[in-house]
C-alpha cells in the first residue's frame, strides 16, 4: 500500500540542518507512527512521504517556506531587563517561556542584551532554516481503520 491522504503510516526519520547538525532523529529510538494530515508534521514534509511504500527510503532537502517559515522581524521583541529580576542572570541563547495575550505558553530566544535592553526572538528555532528530512517508511496502513 502506498501513502496516501488517509495513511497511518509507521516511519524512521531524521531532521538534520545543512551543516549536517541533526535536529531530531528516530533512527535510535522508536519509529513515530502518525496520520497523514494530522498536523504532526508540517505539510511540506508530509508531501514528500505520498507515494512511498513500505521499506522506501528517502532523503530530500525542504526550504524554509515548506519547514517553518521564514524569519519575521516582527517576532523580535524589546524588554526592559527589570523584567527578568527574577530570571537571575541572562544569558544569549537563553530559552524562556512567556505568556501571549490568550495566556498560550510561548518560546522566546534571548537574542542580545544590550545596557538595560533585552531582545527576545520569538521565531521557531528553525524558521529560516532549510532541513534536511530523511525518511525509512516501516509500515503503511489505511486510518478510516477499514470503514
Amino acid at each position: 500500500m502506498q501513502i496516501h491522504e488517509h495513511s497511518k503510516v509507521t516511519l524512521h526519520f531524521s531532521l538534520s540542518l545543512e551543516d549536517g547538525q541533526m535536529v531530531d532523529s528516530t533512527f535510535d529510538a522508536q519509529p513515530a507512527t502518525l496520520n497523514i494530515g494530522d498536523g504532526n508534521l508540517p505539510e511540506g514534509f508530509e508531501k514528500h512521504l505520498l507515494g512511498l511504500a513500505a521499506g522506501d527510503k528517502r532523503t530530500v532537502s525542504v526550504p524554509p517556506e515548506e519547514a517553518f517559515g521564514q524569519q519575521n522581524p516582527s517576532n523580535i521583541q524589546r524588554f526592559k531587563k527589570e523584567q527578568f529580576a527574577q530570571t537571575g542572570e541572562l544569558e544569549i541563547g537563553m530559552m524562556m517561556s512567556f505568556k501571549d495575550a490568550g495566556n498560550n505558553e510561548l518560546p522566546g530566544m534571548v537574542s542580545s542584551i544590550e545596557g538595560e535592553v533585552v531582545m527576545v526572538d520569538f521565531n521557531h528555532p528553525l524558521a529560516g532554516k532549510t532541513l534536511t528530512f530523511k525518511v525509512e517508511v516501516i509500515a503503511v496502513e489505511d486510518a478510516a481503520g477499514g470503514h
